[in-house]
């Protein structure tokens, strides 16, 4: 078994250390012992259908976002939209997955049109909304570190990721957190956000080997190190306040 895994614009959106969750999936298949190609695919370089079974798209500044724009319409934007539609697997955060979304609003009034694979949308507003957060997921407990302006809000043919423990979420208001569409996952999360979330890790990759395979299981792995440092954080968030 191998995953061909396409890193997104690892040049320009890769804030709070959102490759390691890369290196997250790397490590997670190795220790089962099944293979793992990474692939960067910078701006200018062509999608290729069919090439890859797992995307990651990391965070970045709103004006990063508007640097992929002239990218994503010269024909990659539609090759991902079909890759969404078609069930690979995906994981974006913060800045990519808002990018995924209809359009983001500035909080001046500014709309852009964004990729359009995911039915939701963003507004920015002056104030950020930063911590570390925790929220319930289908995969347990997942905490993480957000730092976003953006406002985000689920269409109806979109289910959240997950509901709000403690921090603010998509948009501070309606308790929901992230994005689910088929094997696609967002979330406002850095942190990286797998390394202390194994099972939403394994989660991710297990969409993508049965999606590629038609049925898969990962054995168990120890993961003491990984659950001591996932229960630490959510014992202080929880504990906050």
């Amino acid at each position: 078994m191998e995953l061909r895994i396409c890193h997104l614009y690892p040049d320009v959106l890769n804030l709070y250390g959102d490759r390691g969750n890369v290196l997250a999936f790397k490590k997670r298949l190795a220790w089962r012992g099944i293979g793992c190609a990474v692939t960067e695919l910078p701006i200018g370089e062509k999608l290729v259908p069919g090439r890859f079974d797992l995307f990651f798209i990391g965070g970045g500044q709103d004006f990063e976002q508007g640097l992929l724009m002239d990218d994503l319409r010269s024909g990659k934007g539609a090759e991902i939209k079909s890759a969404v539609e078609d069930g690979l697997a995906f994981l974006a955060v913060c800045g990519g997955y808002q990018l995924m979304g209809r359009s983001y609003e500035t909080h001046t009034g500014e709309k852009y049109a964004y990729l359009g694979a995911l039915d939701l949308e963003t507004v920015g507003a002056k104030e950020r909304m930063i911590g570390n957060f925790a929220f319930d997921t289908e995969f347990g407990p997942v905490v993480g570190f957000e730092n976003h302006s953006g406002r985000t809000s689920l269409g109806p043919g979109v289910r959240p990721l997950g509901h709000v423990i403690r921090g603010y979420g998509n948009n501070g208001s309606d308790g929901t957190e992230g994005a689910r569409y088929l094997n696609t996952f967002c979330t406002y999360s850095h942190g990286p956000v797998l390394p202390k979330n194994p099972a939403l890790c394994d989660g991710i990759l297990l969409a993508a080997l049965e999606r590629k395979y038609g049925a898969a299981s990962l054995e168990p792995l120890d993961d003491f190190a990984e659950r001591e440092a996932h229960e630490s954080v959510l014992k202080m968030i929880t504990n906050a306040g």
